[in-house]
């Protein structure tokens, strides 16, 4: 599938910025993306088997490293404590790792506690106007709270979401004899119909993980997106539709084969309810997130018009014709799969 692998960054509006310090998205960070893209040296950083990760560890000049490591702990107190330094002498920032592929080329840190050796990670990454609105939406619209800081210039900092990348989750554990395969079903129907709702692209299987808890007699699993740079940007239907995509056939097949169809609309349906509850539930804030994504230009005019067309021909409407923008599509395809009456008052 043709995928638009030179997505080009959008930059943040005024109205856009206005909107992240409204909900406290924004704040003055002590390290940006350009101070970290300043490390003299690196190597490609290799999984337990001995396979590249497609990231490379980097390292810095001693006295550079030293002042980043205080830079960043007070980011991961921004983003976990709300800037709480109480703790800060017991944290370090033990590795830096860089990534090239793909369109954001993130950095990943790595904060260790050096009093019981835990560690945790969070990604440093250049400000995208997409990429803001896919996190806003998957904060708003799906059961998963998304946290993440902006300053005032071009960084963004995410926390890490923890989870099996999904393309090793189908390669290594699809097929064990324990994994109830039904309740992976059902859980990928679900992320299949979050991401068309509200129009987040390439769901490959590395753009997402599976996030899996123990239950009191089996497990839990749920699909969640680690990639958003792909809200609302490409022109055909099938870039929003994670079934789509080749290396989710296995996960596809094992849902044609467990779920009857009854069973898979009763899925649709109860995600789209979940999702209604949510939009009603933060109205407000989604409605002004909308507002500021209907003005601001996300994707090519060739690129609106043909998800115009795609999605007129799949819901047998004519109204996403009155849509100018990737804003309007999202507000619109929200307002026909969620439900008109549920909505009413809320976009």
């Amino acid at each position: 599938m043709d995928i638009s692998r030179k997505k080009p960054s959008y930059p943040l509006t005024p109205a856009l910025r206005q909107y992240l310090r409204d909900y406290d998205r924004e704040a003055p960070l002590p390290v940006s993306y350009a101070d970290l893209l300043r490390f003299s040296n690196s190597f490609a950083l290799l999984d337990r088997s001995g396979k590249d990760t497609l990231w490379q560890t980097v390292f810095y000049e001693p006295q550079n490293m030293l002042e980043l490591s205080q830079g960043l702990v007070q980011v991961y107190a921004l983003l976990k404590t709300a800037g709480d330094l109480s703790f800060a002498d017991d944290l370090l920032a033990d590795r830096i790792d860089y990534c090239r592929f793909g369109n954001s080329h993130p950095f990943r840190v790595r904060i260790l506690n050096q009093l019981n050796d835990n560690y945790d990670y969070f990604y440093v990454k250049q400000a995208d106007a997409s990429r803001l609105y896919g996190l806003e939406l998957e904060h708003l619209l799906s059961p998963n709270s998304m946290n993440f800081l902006v300053d005032s210039g071009n960084t963004l900092v995410e926390e890490h979401i923890a989870g099996i990348p999904g393309d090793d989750f189908i390669r290594l554990r699809l097929n064990q004899p324990h994994l109830n395969q039904v309740r992976i079903a059902k859980e990928f129907v679900k992320f299949n119909e979050r991401c068309f709702a509200r129009l987040l692209g390439d769901m490959r299987a590395y753009n997402y993980v599976i996030d899996v808890t123990p239950d009191f007699e089996d497990e839990q699993y749920r699909v969640r997106a680690i990639d958003f740079d792909q809200q609302s940007y490409e022109g055909r239907r099938a870039m929003y539709v994670p079934q789509s995509f080749k290396d989710n056939q296995a996960v596809v097949e094992l849902c044609a084969h467990l779920l009857k169809p009854s069973t898979l609309r009763q899925y649709q349906t109860e995600e789209r309810t979940l999702m209604a509850r949510r939009a009603r539930a933060e109205r407000h804030r989604l409605k002004a997130l909308l507002d500021v994504m209907r003005r601001q230009q996300l994707a090519p005019v060739e690129k609106v018009d043909e998800l115009k067309t795609a999605l007129n021909r799949y819901h047998h409407t004519q109204k996403f014709d009155h849509c100018d923008s990737m804003g309007d599509i999202v507000r619109q395809n929200l307002w026909l799969m969620l439900g008109p009456r549920t909505l009413a008052g809320t976009l």
